[in-house]
């Protein structure tokens, strides 16, 4: 199976199964020296692990991280960091009854026709489980972000039509709120909507964003490497994600050119931008300007109501599916957005230091003898 590998330098290579013994990440291209234990990565994983609120699926893993390699004495070698989280809580038995038939909104029809099986447990890599590696992957290139003054910070903009009030931002509430909304008014009118859903058996979707502040500009390639095609692969990679915008989004396309261009003002020897339409990335390089990324999840595909699907053999049926599970993917995907933007910003300025002379110098230029 290939496409489980993401990155150029600080590249990642996820593993494991929804109802596997565990699942994983081998991180590659991590710079020695960087502080790094188990809770670094734990602080990360607690955010998306299941059981942990209204907005959840009941299904309980403690997710613990358990750091297998790369690591010695607290600091990052160099070599290959492995992470291992195992499976505690799986009931395999919830999926037998759907093992010869397709469920709607799942990948089990498409897994059959390219691979000519599939792991019918809890969707198998195609589980919102798979995650589990990136978050932990993303947790690492956060704290290398940070240390170099670049903020990652993603958070639930709406649950289905209830939208946060963005005037009333509140960070802190990011963490605090089971929404994983920044506005506390609007997570609990996403709470009263999402219980209504719950009701009536149907689950909702929803959309999340995420900022990037301080990247300085001149990240990321023009043409086929652009920093915001990139960042639209890694997030649209998350499995309910059905779309993503940069900046304004889909909004530019009823806009003016005078209305969608950003202007550009000198202010105490630096440029800045009037405004941020683009999103802080032109020409697929970042312009110094935070970034905006938005993106838009679909409603969970295991509901329980009766649906219409066919089984293994072609014939007409309807299915009832049983189980645990999220009644919104969101708020647990923000966190997995966060990371993904993560992994591709840092990428990008590894990638960055060798596109300048200069770079090169204050690294390794020596004067001859």
């Amino acid at each position: 199976m290939a496409g489980s590998t993401f990155g150029t330098i600080f590249r990642i290579t996820t593993w494991g199964e929804s109802h596997g013994e565990a699942l994983g990440v081998v991180i590659d291209g991590c710079p020695a020296g960087l502080l790094l234990d188990e809770s670094d990565i734990q602080r990360y994983l607690d955010r998306r692990k299941p059981g942990t609120g209204p907005a959840s699926t009941p299904r309980k893993e403690d997710d613990a991280a358990a750091i297998l390699s790369g690591v010695f004495e607290g600091r990052t070698t160099g070599t290959p960091i492995s992470v291992m989280v195992r499976n505690t809580s799986q009931i395999s038995k919830d999926y037998s009854e759907i093992a010869s038939c397709y469920r709607p909104g799942h990948a089990d029809y498409t897994f059959d026709q390219k691979y000519g099986l599939r792991d019918y447990r809890g969707g198998g890599r195609s589980s919102g489980r798979e995650t589990v590696g990136r978050v932990a992957a993303g947790a690492v290139a956060c704290k290398i972000l940070r240390q170099l003054g670049v903020e990652v910070c993603a958070y639930t903009r709406a649950i289905g039509p209830v939208e946060a009030d963005m005037s009333r931002f509140d960070q802190d509430a990011i963490l605090s709120t089971a929404t994983a909304m920044p506005d506390r008014a609007a997570d609990k009118a996403a709470l009263k909507y999402l219980e209504e859903a719950k009701r009536a058996a149907d689950s909702v979707g929803g959309c999340m964003e995420c900022v990037v502040r301080g990247l300085p500009a001149g990240i990321g390639d023009p043409v086929f490497e652009k920093l915001d095609a990139n960042l639209a692969k890694a997030i649209m990679s998350i499995g309910a994600v059905k779309s993503v915008e940069i900046g304004d989004g889909i909004l530019v396309s009823s806009k003016k050119g005078s209305e969608n261009n950003d202007g550009f003002r000198a202010e105490n020897g630096r440029i800045r931008k009037t405004s941020n339409h683009a999103g802080g990335i032109l020409g697929g390089i970042s312009d110094g300007s935070q970034i905006l990324i938005r993106a838009h999840v679909k409603p969970t595909p295991s509901i329980f109501l009766t649906q219409q699907t066919v089984d293994t053999d072609g014939h007409n049926i309807d299915v009832n599916i049983k189980g645990r599970h999220d009644p919104v993917i969101v708020p647990r995907a923000v966190v997995v957005m966060e990371c993904m933007t993560a992994l591709t910003v840092l990428d990008a300025m590894l990638l960055n230091m060798s596109a300048r002379m200069e770079y090169l110098e204050q690294i390794y230029a020596k004067k001859l003898p």
